[in-house]
């Protein structure tokens, strides 16, 4: 497993996943990645299932220490009171004891960034949170709550596939020594691993498409990423990617294939996107 060294944490480069597993499935789905080798599990308040993920946790009987977990609090809980409260019912549905890594889960322009992120700070003084980070911020908005922020940030979450370009955010997360961990890693549904580019690579490699993109993404400096999967299958799959590399003339073409800017997640709150 890569291990990315952002800013004092030390963060497995393929997590896994957790939004819309919900219930029993839930349960199962991490304590399965846990035993195939997974030690990054992301979840957050908007999702719903962060009390199924802790119990998958605590289930699999690994120590809590071999175990890299991140949680969000949601846009709509970021003036410094809605945050402590949010970030206190995170840790205790989870129930594994602080979390590795809180972020703030999308910026809110009509809450103070100043309050959010002295609350952000204040979350890991007192102990609910080893590290601190953010998630679906824009580049200038990252360097922003980098300088505002007490403590360093190890993390800026977003969506980061072949269809879509981050130069603008990764050299930022470069600059402040952060790593950029890429959600919706293999795209959404089979467009992108249908690509003819990349069942060609994935062909000359022996690898899947899914494998193929991921390394791609792996392949680069400070970048993880946290494949989600419902299909127990797909877990090993998913991990399975630190055996090979990429050419460069293959790192090339998905690089330009990223420039075409095919952004899936783009809620109305967003940010101003550095590729508009």
């Amino acid at each position: 497993m890569k291990i990315i060294e952002a800013n004092g944490a030390r963060i497995p480069a393929i997590g896994l996943g957790t939004y819309r597993l919900e219930g029993e499935t839930c349960v199962e789905m991490v304590g399965k990645a846990i035993g195939a080798g997974y030690r990054h599990l992301d979840t957050a308040r908007m999702y719903g299932n962060e009390a199924e993920v802790g119990q998958g946790i605590r289930a699999s009987g690994i120590d809590r220490d071999e175990l890299f977990v991140t949680t969000k609090v949601w846009t709509d809980d970021l003036a410094p009171s809605d945050f402590r409260r949010s970030a206190e019912a995170a840790v205790r549905a989870l129930d594994v004891g602080a979390v590795d890594l809180l972020l703030i889960h999308w910026p809110n322009a009509s809450i103070p960034l100043e309050g959010t992120i002295d609350a952000l700070n204040r979350a890991r003084e007192d102990g609910l949170t080893r590290h601190i980070g953010v998630a679906n911020f824009d580049s200038a908005l990252l360097e922003r709550a980098a300088k505002l922020s007490r403590h360093p940030l190890v993390c800026n979450q977003v969506e980061y596939h072949p269809r879509l370009s981050q130069e603008k955010v990764h050299e930022a997360c470069q600059r402040l020594g952060m790593a950029m961990i890429a959600y919706s890693p293999i795209g959404q549904g089979k467009d992108l691993l249908a690509d003819p580019a990349v069942t060609e690579m994935a062909k000359r490699y022996g690898k899947t498409p899914a494998q193929v993109v991921l390394r791609w993404e792996i392949e680069q400096p400070m970048v993880g990423a946290i494949p989600r999967t419902s299909k127990p299958e797909r877990l090993a799959e998913n991990l399975d990617v630190f055996d090979f590399e990429l050419q460069d003339e293959d790192r090339r073409r998905l690089h330009e294939m990223s420039r075409s800017r095919q952004r899936l997640v783009n809620p109305s709150f967003a940010p101003r996107w550095d590729d508009r």
